[in-house]
């Protein structure tokens, strides 16, 4: 049973009215009858160019913007229809790793505050209970527990996304969208991000959505890749399929763009895969 499905899923904006007078220009079909699988324990790599739709897809898989038409599956429930109430207890089991670490935490909020604001939300643990599950999650992402009582701008871009993805798994979720994780840090810390969501992948038992404009960083990291441009999807395999023998032009154009690197990294080694970014 795959653990999230989406059906010709469409995400349709208006451009606006014409300077003119003249009426609406148009519209942006940012998603454009999208239908994919994701099944429980896997990473799929959704990769493709700047302003195709990829994290606008992630927004609507989680339903943080609603869907223009199309539907909606997470481990057997509708999703499109679910209520707020639904929606609510879904955000349990769905969390989202934000590209930017330094615009998604709250400056004002020291990071206890940040990473167990989803508990205080969804579970009615006391303060000794959230204080233990924040010194958990710092240890599980490789920070110290004094992080805690100190606030984002005394951190760097690598550790504040550390303490975004702690703030993702603080109420044990099993679907996690990362858009573009690791795309605003160098290519070292980077490196260090990727080999971290790979651990805690086996250590929670997550399955994630992993969004990316390059295409050595979801072959590193995923087990089936997703082929997205012009809000479409166009090709759907396996890492060794989609890398190895694409089948659509614009996969092996993505292919082209990256220079040899010979064999895939080592965990310890994906830095020297990064692309020239």
């Amino acid at each position: 049973m795959n653990l999230v499905e989406v059906r010709a899923l469409v995400k349709v904006y208006p451009l606006g009215e014409s300077a003119f007078g003249g009426g609406a220009k148009g519209e942006v079909r940012a998603v454009d009858g999208v239908s994919l699988d994701i099944e429980p324990g896997e990473t799929l790599g959704l990769v493709g160019e700047s302003g195709c739709g990829k994290s606008t897809l992630g927004r609507l898989m989680l339903r943080l913007i609603e869907p223009t038409s199309g539907w909606i599956g997470y481990n057997g429930r509708d999703v499109t229809v679910a209520s707020e109430a639904e929606l609510r207890a879904l955000r349990r089991e769905m969390q989202i790793i934000f590209q930017d670490p330094f615009g998604s935490l709250d400056p004002r909020m020291k990071i206890e505050q940040i990473v167990t604001e989803p508990v205080v939300i969804h579970d009615n643990l006391s303060p000794s209970a959230r204080r233990s599950r924040a010194c958990e999650l710092m240890r599980a992402v490789g920070l110290d527990e004094s992080a805690l009582g100190r606030y984002p701008h005394e951190f760097s871009g690598g550790q504040r996304q550390r303490i975004g993805i702690a703030r993702a798994l603080a109420v044990r979720p099993k679907f996690i969208v990362a858009d573009e994780p690791v795309s605003a840090l160098d290519v070292s810390v980077g490196a260090q991000i990727l080999n971290l969501m790979k651990r805690l992948q086996q250590e929670f038992g997550l399955t994630y959505l992993f969004i990316s404009h390059s295409m050595p960083l979801v072959r590193y990291i995923s087990t089936r890749i997703a082929v997205m441009t012009q809000g479409k999807i166009v090709e759907v395999g396996t890492t060794e399929q989609v890398t190895t023998i694409p089948r659509h032009p614009y996969t092996r154009t993505l292919l082209e763009a990256v220079p040899e690197v010979g064999v895939a990294p080592s965990s310890s080694s994906v830095a020297d895969y990064w692309d020239d970014r």
